[in-house]
Parts: C-alpha cells; sequence; structure tokens
C-alpha cells in the first residue's frame, strides 16, 4: 500500500511521522514523508521518500513582528477573540500559508492509497474524500473530545466539569473551523471538486468515524473511557540516534566527562527576540543551584554570549541521546521534547508558552516527574532556580521518574501504531 504521511511544524513535530513511517515501511508499505523542506534530508536519511510542501517553519514567527504573534497565541482565549479579525497580522499570515500548503499537499497526494495527517495537516482528510481512500489523524496530544478534560488550548488548571470539556472540544473545533473555512472551501470547489461544507465543523458532521492514533504513552495521558474503539492511543514514536549515525562532539563528551551530570536547558522552536536575558536568567539560575548546564540554542538562539565554566552551549543533540545523561532538563514543553523527558527516566522542569505545552506542563507535574511549570512570560532566576532545585534533590521525584522512563522505554509505539493501522483496515477493532 502506498501511504503518504502528511505533517509541517518544528523538527519536534516531524520526527515522530520519520519513525511511524519507518515502521509502516518495514511493514511492507510504501511510504512518503510530505514536510517542508528543511527536513527532506532528514527524511531521506532514514530511507523513506520525501516530498516538500511548505516554506521554512520559522517564517511565521521570525522576522518583523514574529514575537507579536507568538504573544498572540500565548493566551488561547486572547487568540481566539482575533480568529474574525482578519485585519491582524498572524491570521492573514496563516490565510495565505494554507493557501499555498492546501494546493501542495493535493500535488503530493497523487495516487496515494492511505493518507496519515498530523492536525497541522487537516487538509489530508478533505484529499482522502476526494480520493475515495482511508485515512488517519495522528496527533501527538489528545485532542478528540472527550468529558474527561478540556480542550488542550483552554487555560491550563480549568476544571469546570463533564460538560464544560466536552463542549470546550466542540468550541476550538468551531473556532478553527471558521478561521480557514472559506480557503477550504474554495479549495474543495475549485481543486477537488467536492461540494462546499457549511458552518457546521466537518469533524462534527462525519458520515463515518475518523479513525485516529495517538503517538503519546497511555502511561502519561491514558485513553479516556467515552473514547471510540477506532481512537488508538499507541505509545510515542521515537527514533533512535543510534540509528542516525550521529555523534557528539569531543568537546561534549569531554564536558560530560568533567563533572556531575549538568541539567539541560533548552527552548526548542520558541523564537524570543529577549534571548539574551533569557540567557542570562538560565546562568543566574544554575549558579545559585551549583549546577553546571547544557544550553541548547535552538530556535531561540539561547547561549550566544561568554559562558562562564561548568556550562556548554551546543547547536543540536539527539535527545535519546543527551537527555539520559543529564540531572534535570528544562524545556518549553513540546510533544516530542515531552516524551524524550520522560524516556530519558530524569525529571523535567516545563516552561510552556502557547498551544498544548500548558497541558503537556501540568501533565508531568501530575505525575509527579517534575516540579509545576513555569509560563515562559514568567520565566525569572528566583522561579528557574527553585525548581532546578526540587528537580536535582527531590529524591522521590527523581524515582517516579526513573520508573516511568523504564516503562516508557518498554514500550513500543510504532509497532502498536501499525498494528492498529492494520487492524482498523481490516475491520478488527
Amino acid at each position: 500500500m502506498r501511504i503518504v504521511i502528511l505533517t509541517v511544524g518544528s523538527q519536534g513535530d516531524v520526527l515522530p511521522y520519520i519513525a511511524l513511517g519507518r515502521g509502516l515501511q518495514a511493514a511492507g508499505h510504501e511510504v512518503l514523508i510530505a514536510t517542508q523542506a528543511a527536513y527532506q534530508a532528514l527524511v531521506r536519511y532514514h530511507g523513506l521518500s520525501s516530498a516538500v510542501v511548505g516554506g521554512d517553519p520559522r517564517e511565521v514567527f521570525a522576522g518583523e513582528g514574529g514575537q507579536a504573534r507568538l504573544e498572540t497565541i500565548r493566551n488561547p482565549l486572547h487568540f481566539t477573540r482575533l480568529l474574525a479579525r482578519n485585519f491582524h497580522p498572524f491570521i492573514s499570515n496563516l490565510r495565505l500559508r494554507i493557501k499555498r500548503l492546501l494546493n501542495d499537499y493535493w500535488q503530493v497526494c497523487q495516487g496515494a492509497e492511505a493518507i496519515i495527517f498530523s492536525p497541522t495537516a487537516k487538509a489530508g482528510y478533505h484529499i482522502a474524500e476526494r480520493l475515495n481512500i482511508p485515512c488517519f489523524m495522528a496527533p501527538l496530544q489528545p485532542q478528540s473530545r472527550t468529558r474527561a478534560f478540556p480542550s488542550l488550548l483552554m487555560p491550563a488548571g480549568l476544571r469546570l466539569g463533564a460538560s464544560f470539556n466536552w463542549l470546550s472540544h466542540i468550541l476550538f473545533e468551531q473556532l478553527f473551523w471558521q478561521l480557514f473555512r472559506q480557503e477550504f472551501n474554495q479549495w474543495r470547489q475549485e481543486t477537488l471538486n467536492l461540494p462546499p461544507l457549511g458552518l457546521i465543523s466537518p469533524y462534527s458532521r462525519l458520515k463515518k468515524p475518523l479513525p485516529c492514533l495517538y503517538g503519546y504513552s497511555p502511561l502519561v495521558v491514558p485513553k479516556p473511557p467515552d473514547w471510540p474503539p477506532w481512537i488508538y492511543v499507541t505509545g510515542y514514536w521515537l527514533l533512535d540516534s543510534a540509528a542516525s549515525g550521529w555523534q557528539p562532539s569531543p568537546q561534549l563528551v569531554d564536558f560530560l566527562a568533567d563533572g556531575p551530570p549538568p541539567v539541560y536547558i533548552g527552548f526548542g522552536s520558541m523564537i524570543d527576540r529577549q534571548a539574551e536575558s533569557v540567557t542570562r536568567v538560565a546562568l543566574e539560575a544554575l549558579a545559585r543551584c551549583g549546577q553546571r548546564g547544557v544550553l541548547q540554542s535552538g530556535w531561540t538562539g539561547l547561549g550566544e554570549a561568554d559562558l562562564p565554566r561548568g556550562v556548554i552551549r551546543i547547536e543540536a543533540s539527539p535527545h535519546d541521546w543527551l537527555f539520559p545523561r543529564m540531572a534535570a532538563v528544562v524545556h518549553h514543553g513540546g510533544a516530542g521534547t515531552v516524551a524524550a523527558g520522560l524516556r530519558a527516566g530524569v525529571p523535567s522542569i516545563i516552561t510552556p508558552a502557547m498551544a498544548d505545552q500548558p497541558f503537556w506542563g501540568q501533565r508531568v507535574a501530575a505525575l509527579g516527574v517534575g516540579p509545576k511549570p513555569i509560563p515562559y512570560r514568567r520565566l525569572s532566576v528566583e522561579r528557574l532556580a527553585e525548581a532546578i532545585r526540587i528537580a536535582t534533590t527531590d529524591r522521590l521525584m527523581r524515582e517516579r521518574a526513573e520508573a516511568l522512563g523504564r516503562k516508557i522505554r518498554a514500550e513500543d509505539g510504532v509497532q502498536r501504531a501499525v498494528e492498529a493501522f492494520h487492524s482498523h483496515l481490516s475491520g478488527k477493532r
């Protein structure tokens, strides 16, 4: 079967789908991953076919006004008030990108026999309708309606009961459908030769169930009892750095051998014009705790300053290699980085800014494998130093993190996802 996997976003958003693609290919399928140009070499290195869709993933938040756009979506409720305001630069920028992406998706899906799509590529659902082929949504965070917890885009910690939880999922489905309904309907009519859809979100009026493969561990977020059998929580889809041929630099190897395990600090795909001040906060917090540190630059540009002894700056390192060598990890709470931290079995300190990050911060704290999350906009020397102190000295927290890490490493999320894919197609659920 020729399977096309559609995914766009940061590298952390793309890597799990490469792992899933490798599993499907090993099961005998022909797999093509459609993603941005920045990740084409990575996809091909892992033996998968690739196709380019979209542009540079950093452009949405970079450049003039980029930080203002980021501030806009840090508060989901604030963001929803802007959805109908087409003049807002972030919204108009998204609209232009959606139009280009829709056509890209259609082109790369020609000849597909099944489509797997991330939540950032929901065009896959409409293309599958046009081609009359099976499709699977494959999120890295819980998105299906449930009464067990509210939408991830609601303020973290908001608990108003089962009915509110259910309605919050419908609310955000509708808001995002209304945001891009015009673009999708124009594309459906002009390109797919399908009728336009009405005001109600298409995911509220499905003619048949939309199967979902969830790429996170049920140990971290158990499957809610009200989810139907065509929703599968499979476990994390993780790549092994040993399979990539990556080798650490001699400087990093020497640094790690020269003292006790350090604390990792990195904010991945976050872009911040205040990188210098964030670096200062990180260095002062480490100094107050007497901890060594590894600063990963990422999109933030962290650590681009003179660093004291006991702190090293790195450009990139596979998390599955680096994190087990750390005393604790500090990061933004992206789904992929959360998975790597939990798998490594070390305490995690989450500094969430937007989207699903606050949800993961709350889950890490609730599992007792990290301190309470620190909202990124409230990051300070005092708060970060206290969180590092807790993460590096709380013996029970470390034991819980180690135990959870062992259980997650024993899972095979990719294999379970491949089995669920085959089971659903065969009608055996």
